[in-house]
């Protein structure tokens, strides 16, 4: 039996899509680059060189080659801080070439959409992403594959839902 591809080779194996929907207000909070910024907003650049971010690089890497990578952001209003990081950070995303767009929960109600976040590459593989109450990556495993045709279809159907409401990056500004 071959070896699942790592969450990095599914984007380097992705042919035509990468798409991701985040539903969370808040996210691995212990990360180093959020503490720093909450404590001075000024002391993480907004725009980074993609040369310098595992990341962005990969990111750059895949758009080049044609591979279409959107994310959609579902939160709360008024914007956790850790939401608001990610708002100042996103221009580099954008700038690596991802498509970023913003959805308010209350313009989400009627919308279905499955438990957890996820990434769906080329419209046939969904990875289900899993945390703990604190935003952090669950020990017991954080993330879950299925290419069951079902899941897939809702994922889609929910990402498609989402992306045609949410407000594109350079638009969006936080409340």
């Amino acid at each position: 039996m071959a070896e699942e591809p790592t969450f990095e080779g599914l984007f380097r194996q992705a042919k035509r899509s990468a798409v991701h929907l985040e539903m969370r207000d808040g996210y691995m909070q212990s990360d180093s680059s959020y503490v720093s910024w909450k404590q001075d907003p000024h002391s993480i650049a907004a725009e980074r060189d993609p040369d310098s971010r595992p990341w962005l690089r990969l990111m750059k890497e895949i758009t080049s080659r044609g591979v279409e990578v959107r994310r959609a952001r579902i939160f709360s209003e008024p914007m956790s801080d850790y939401l608001r990081f990610e708002h100042h950070l996103t221009p580099s995303n954008v700038g690596a070439g991802e498509q970023v767009r913003w959805l308010p929960r209350r313009k989400a109600s009627d919308l279905a959409l499955p438990g957890n976040d996820f990434w769906l590459f080329d419209d046939s593989l969904v990875v289900f992403l899993h945390f703990t109450g604190e935003g952090e990556l669950s020990p017991e495993g954080d993330e879950e594959r299925t290419t069951a045709p079902e899941v897939v279809r809702l994922c889609s159907t929910a990402f498609e839902a989402v992306w045609e409401r949410a407000t594109p990056h350079e638009e969006y500004r936080p409340v």
